[in-house]
């Protein structure tokens, strides 16, 4: 929110962005505190930790059934190879040993089929830890974001709370259903594959293992080169988003000064810049598995002639060398996924590091053990000895004294960022006094629950906030369980009826999300009917009507002087004309209280206010000032 116009916006979220893998070369959000920030990740598992460990155990048992295979399998082939040779060697008996070899295939369909189910098993159990994790993290941080004071959403951008509400927990959402199973079984299948491998061959072995230093090296050394073009990609989309963004909120401008050309020119620019970057990020980074291809095929031919050469001299079966050839395609496997899914749990962990900066910001104050709770409020609001500043070096209300009787109508006038709003926000307790205290009837506000306090209010502020409903919900707003005779008299009272029913559904003509089927006089009409029938003790009137024109502007005001009947009004203006009948008029500047008094008075002091007033109304002399005040009161009773 900012200081001069305090009206919660509905908030959209963004379209939840798509997680995938990370292509290699791909610059990585990297936490600060990796370690400290995962054992916190790891407190939101514990209520799953028999079924984490269900998962983990399916994951092995899925993985080494599948690692068992190719071992299995080379008893096929010795028993074909072993029944060709009988054949070839015309020796007595039977050649093939059907029987074994159906044994083994049954064994195969045995394992594969195991490690099917155990692998359904683990992604079944996974997706729901995943999802509840999630859900008490969104669930936390939500309460969190109610506990919050104004200060921490008036100092930060909408747009990077929905951020981490949204685009982080899908983040962590994914990383936990699957990226950690990955993690797991490519953990498994290398320490596995390594241990079969070594059985059957040592020397074949080492072999596989020279490889890896030339595949970490060209890794890196591709990685390298394509992170910078990655980062130029991202820089040269962030400028061709804002591009298009500006042209397109501000299209009508842009025409209006024929400058057409010109926006194409640095949209042009902008996306060769984004296709010069872009191509080179993904031919660089694409390097990457061509090149770990080449080097693990050298790695296949060093250990087929191996083989071949052991084979020859009959040390190892023909089985041995094709189980070693399908594991040495398994081994190099693993090594790639590892370094993508640490990349993604390195961008997790940071996702989770922001949602926890979140959940460690520092709540408002605590609501009173004891509160106290008006049953029948009047509305006498008294400022005593209040001082006020939103830095600590920069001070900007100081000793403030103010009474205001039940029913009186305050007037706050003054420049931009004189501190008008911030009374409101003070007496609403959106921010807490630093010394001295504001009273309701006699009654600290602090001794108070802030709903009950807040239950006291009714506003109408300059931006006007309907929600996407029926014109009939967005003015039951105001009293949940109002009557449909009550939700039709607040809006006659507002003046905004005839309008409604001209609609064609009437009350039940749906507002769209951003409100753009109503005008702004008619959208401010419901606002108010949505106040009157709140039916507050105080009424908060912050620049109501000054976007709208001068017939509509003489709507509202009659609406608001039926809604300010008997209620203690703080009405926020710009236009000195509106207030001239208020019981105070409060004039503040740089935060403080200069000038004090009605209409008259601080007209007759000749201060400020009365410069203020010239200046709207050309008057040169306090008397003329008075006669315009007089005759544009006239105009303003004969034009309603």
């Amino acid at each position: 929110m900012s200081q001069d116009r305090r009206e919660m916006p509905a908030m959209r979220p963004p379209m939840p962005m798509r997680h995938g893998g990370m292509r290699p070369g791909m610059p990585v959000q990297k936490p600060k505190d990796f370690g400290g920030t995962a054992r916190r990740l790891m407190r939101y598992f514990r209520p799953h930790a028999w079924r984490i460990g269900f998962v983990f155990v399916m994951t092995v048992l899925g993985t080494l059934f599948s690692i068992l295979g190719p071992d299995v399998m080379k008893g096929i082939t010795n028993d074909l190879v072993a029944g060709l040779r009988h054949q070839w060697m015309h020796l007595p008996g039977p050649a093939f040993n059907w029987a074994d070899i159906v044994r083994v295939l049954e064994e195969l369909a045995g394992l594969y089929a195991l490690s099917s189910v155990f692998s359904y098993l683990q992604q079944y159990m996974m997706a729901g830890v995943a999802q509840k994790t999630v859900y008490a993290l969104r669930r936390d941080v939500y309460a969190k974001l109610e506990r919050l004071p104004l200060s921490f959403f008036d100092g930060r951008p909408i747009g990077d709370v929905m951020s981490r509400f949204v685009n982080d927990f899908d983040n962590i959402g994914n990383t936990l259903q699957q990226a950690l199973l990955q993690f797991v079984s490519s953990i498994v299948t290398f320490v596995g594959v390594i241990a079969v491998m070594l059985s059957i061959s040592p020397l074949m072995t080492l072999v596989m293992f020279l490889t890896l230093p030339l595949s970490f090296f060209v890794t890196r050394f591709v990685t390298k080169r394509s992170q910078g073009f990655f980062v130029g990609q991202q820089r040269s989309l962030g400028l061709l988003n804002g591009h298009i963004e500006e042209m397109y909120t501000g299209h009508t401008i842009v025409r209006a000064f024929n400058m057409e050309r010109r926006a194409l020119e640095t949209f042009d620019r902008h996306n060769e810049g984004l296709y010069e970057s872009g191509w080179r990020a993904q031919f660089v980074s694409g390097l990457i598995f061509p090149l770990n291809n080449f080097i693990g095929n050298l790695g296949y031919v060093l250990v087929s002639v191996i083989g071949g050469l052991f084979v020859a001299r009959g040390t190892i079966s023909i089985g041995d060398i094709q189980a070693f050839i399908l594991y040495a395609r398994q081994f190099s496997q693993p090594i790639t996924q590892l370094s993508s899914i640490s990349n993604i749990i390195q961008s997790t962990i940071a996702s989770a590091e922001r949602i926890f900066e979140l959940l460690d910001e520092q709540e408002e104050a605590p609501d009173p053990e004891h509160p106290v709770r008006l049953r029948e409020p009047r509305g006498a609001v008294a400022f005593q000895h209040v001082s006020f500043r939103y830095k600590d070096d920069q001070p900007l209300i100081e000793d403030l004294n103010l009474e205001v009787a039940a029913g009186e109508t305050v007037a706050i006038v003054g420049p931009t960022g004189a501190g008008k709003t911030t009374l409101v926000n003070l007496l609403m307790r959106f921010y807490d006094v630093r010394e001295g205290s504001i009273t309701i009837d006699g009654v600290d506000i602090r001794d108070m629950t802030r709903a009950d306090l807040r239950s006291l209010f009714g506003m109408v502020l300059q931006d006007t906030w309907l929600f996407h409903g029926s014109i009939r919900d967005n003015i039951a707003y105001g009293r949940p369980g109002a009557s449909e005779e009550e939700i039709l008299r607040a809006a006659r009272a507002a003046r905004a009826d005839h309008f409604i029913r001209t609609l064609p559904d009437g009350y039940d003509t749906v507002i769209n999300e951003e409100a753009s089927n109503l005008s702004q006089g008619q959208k401010q009409l419901i606002t108010i009917a949505r106040a009157i029938l709140a039916d507050p003790a105080i009424l908060i009137l912050d620049e109501a009507t000054s976007s709208v024109d001068t017939r509509t502007e003489l709507l509202i005001q009659e609406a608001m002087q039926r809604l300010m009947e008997g209620r203690t009004s703080f009405v926020i203006a710009h236009r000195l004309s509106t207030i001239q009948n208020a019981d105070q008029i409060l004039v503040m500047n740089r935060g403080r209280v200069i000038e004090q008094g009605t209409h008259r008075e601080l007209l007759e002091k000749g201060g400020f206010y009365a410069e203020l007033y010239r200046s709207q109304f050309g008057g040169s002399s306090v008397d003329e000032a008075l006669r315009e005040a007089s005759q544009s009161g006239a105009a303003q009773i004969s034009g309603s």
